[in-house]
């Protein structure tokens, strides 16, 4: 979720021991994540993975609000903005990630994500009539190249095939719910709503409403009992949903918002360097240089904030 916070330029002030151990501990929390991911999809339902998930992260995110003495009662009105969280950031967004990750390599699927900014840029251009700058405008058109070019070893031989196509089309699906809840969630903090306990509430919705969609399906909500299953089940909730939070959201209150965001340029060079060594991803000087796209402009956007 995106918070509201004041943005500083990368070099405006030192970085102190606490802030680089939170930044390591943002960027490999979330860049281990992806490749966590494949061990969820296997021969569990993705949107069953994805429930469980939030029952343990959302347990644990509402005691950590009671702990800190957050205020959690809430009118109507405010419950359904976070049901609309829960639905496009905690819901949604996930289940179509693991879908996409039963098909595509892990890193792949962190550099998808790694272009929210970008995507945020055109939604508001196309919701809200928001120009862009040309410098953002730049970003974009960056970014996106980056994308095609990675994905240009598969465009180009028969690895692409329409499970291919699937796969990267769930991911952008994926994207783009992410950044529709990036905007609930801006219009929830401006309503003077902390982010702890919107996000508790949203992970609460999200897990009701892959719960009742999973019920709805027919999907049986047994697990896989296996070391590999559990072990990524309890990173994904616990890790990579609730401590790499709690770090990032400390680094937003230390650092700015702008310094912050480059860990989104750092986890997919993580994700994918684990793909590279577990997956056997195969790069290619074309793939290279799509990285060096999708990271230019990630960097671009984020000075153009």
């Amino acid at each position: 979720m995106s918070v509201a916070s004041p943005s500083l330029r990368p070099g405006s002030a030192g970085f102190s021991a606490t802030d680089y151990g939170l930044y390591a501990a943002t960027v490999l929390a979330w860049g281990f994540s992806w490749i966590a991911m494949k061990g969820q999809v296997a021969t569990v339902a993705p949107e069953v993975s994805v429930f469980w998930r939030f029952v343990l992260a959302a347990s644990i995110m509402m005691a950590w609000a009671r702990f800190r003495g957050h205020h959690l009662a809430f009118g109507l009105q405010d419950h359904l903005r976070f049901a609309g969280l829960g639905v496009f950031l905690f819901s949604t967004n996930f289940t179509l990630f693991y879908y996409g990750a039963a098909i595509l390599p892990s890193g792949l699927l962190a550099v998808i994500f790694s272009t929210a900014s970008i995507f945020n840029l055109f939604l508001g251009l196309i919701l809200f009539g928001q120009r862009p700058s040309p410098i953002a405008l730049g970003a974009g058109l960056l970014g996106f190249l980056g994308i095609g070019l990675m994905f240009w070893p598969k465009l180009a031989g028969a690895e692409f095939n329409d499970e291919a196509a699937i796969g990267l089309a769930m991911c952008v699906g994926g994207t783009l719910s992410f950044c529709l809840g990036n905007m609930l969630s801006a219009d929830t903090q401006r309503r003077g709503i902390g982010v702890t306990p919107a996000t508790a509430w949203g992970m609460v919705y999200g897990m009701l409403f892959l719960g009742i969609f999973s019920a709805l399906r027919g999907q049986s909500f047994s697990v896989e009992w296996s070391v590999n299953y559990f072990g990524s089940l309890i990173y994904l909730a616990v890790v990579a949903s609730v401590i790499a939070f709690a770090s990032y959201l400390t680094l937003l209150g230390r650092i700015g918002s702008a310094r912050a965001g480059y860990a989104t340029v750092m986890f997919p060079v993580v994700a994918l360097t684990l793909s590279t060594i577990f997956e056997g991803y195969q790069w290619t000087p074309v793939a290279a240089a799509g990285l060096a796209c999708v990271i230019g402009g990630n960097l671009m956007m984020l000075r153009a904030r």
